[in-house]
């Protein structure tokens, strides 16, 4: 179908007027789109209505933009991604992805990522926004969320290691390994690293984790909403050099399917991502992990370690989140330690 013809499509969408904040804070916030640059926007049938808010913003603005409804182009789940959408970005200063994903479609956003790696492009990852992230994350001050973003920044990096714990359980221990890069992805999007929406996050590959993660939060990618929040049946991962040794959960489904998705390949069950979520705007965790792995505090991923940014020299097909509640955070060197986070409620300043 003609990328002109799916865009007029979808500016004809209606849209609740409550997602107009969370729209434009997408792109003129975030994304700081100009009127003379192009936009490649990708959505699929369950998302439009969100997309058609941001076209509206996007129309606003007065600049060039195409869009591509996923099954308009191929079959969902996606083998990879449409050669229409990658051949879009080429000439595209800035991408949006907001779409619902499907089981077994990681490889088909890695393909977009790549072209946004490889071009430097602006490019918000809104993997399954919702209309109650368009009206609770996306309407976050991301000004403030980046200020506070920069401080921790500032203070990971000078650090050898974090420590974390929990009242349900975690005790962590990640060693940093000063070759991996930090990143913080606080909403502001920059060409250095494309980021998710709502933002609000520091990342790196760790060195090495060692401890108990309890995950009484979320799991991410297709699990997350299929099980929704766990804090009445939290998961408890072991990890023993930055590996899943084992991992304990009344929900036995849950048990037996993230083992398996950590199992898919030599490196799903390594730690792959260590982060500190940093959108004090998000209150509470709402069972999607969009939003929910900026919630102040830790989460860890087990897969892919986004080596393309943070120079870890090993990857993986998988890449799933986990969210815990709650943390206790200390920054520690061959100096001594000092705490940052307390309860879940952050002690520092930007």
């Amino acid at each position: 179908m003609p990328a002109a013809y799916i865009s007029t499509r979808l500016s004809s969408v209606p849209f609740p007027p409550s997602f107009g904040q969370g729209a434009r804070n997408a792109v003129t916030t975030c994304l700081r789109i100009q009127p003379g640059e192009k936009v490649t926007v990708i959505t699929d049938e369950k998302t439009m209505a969100i997309a058609a808010s941001i076209a509206v913003e996007l129309d606003r603005i007065g600049c060039q933009w195409n869009g591509f409804v996923l099954e308009e182009l191929a079959p969902r789940p996606l083998i990879g991604m449409p050669a229409a959408v990658l051949e879009d970005m080429e000439s595209s200063q800035v991408s949006i992805f907001a779409v619902e994903v499907q089981p077994n479609e990681l490889r088909s956003r890695m393909e977009m990522t790549d072209v946004v790696n490889r071009r430097r492009m602006r490019h918000a990852h809104m993997v399954n926004v919702t209309p109650e992230i368009m009206v609770q994350g996306m309407r976050a001050d991301f000004s403030a969320v980046d200020a506070l973003s920069q401080a921790v920044l500032d203070r990971v990096r000078e650090a050898t290691y974090v420590r974390a714990t929990t009242a349900a359980g975690t005790d962590i221990h990640a060693q940093l390994n000063p070759n991996y890069k930090w990143f913080k992805t606080s909403g502001i999007i920059s060409t250095e690293k494309w980021g998710n929406l709502p933002g609000g996050e520091c990342f790196t590959a760790p060195g090495e984790v060692n401890g108990v993660f309890v995950v009484d939060g979320v799991v991410g990618d297709y699990l997350c909403a299929r099980y929704g929040i766990l804090r009445e049946t939290p998961l408890s991962i072991a990890i023993e050099n930055n590996r899943i040794v084992r991992i304990s959960c009344e929900n036995k489904q849950l048990e037996r399917e993230f083992w398996a998705y950590t199992h898919t390949d030599e490196n799903s069950d390594r730690v792959g991502e260590f982060a500190i979520g940093t959108n004090i705007g998000v209150q509470e965790v709402i069972g999607n992990i969009l939003q929910d792995e900026k919630f102040p505090g830790i989460h860890i991923a087990f897969g892919d370690p986004y080596g393309a940014h943070t120079g870890a020299p090993w990857k993986s097909s998988t890449h799933i989140d986990v969210v815990g509640l709650g943390f206790n955070i200390w920054l520690g060197d061959a100096e001594g330690e000092s705490q940052i986070m307390r309860d879940g409620v952050f002690l520092i300043q930007p």
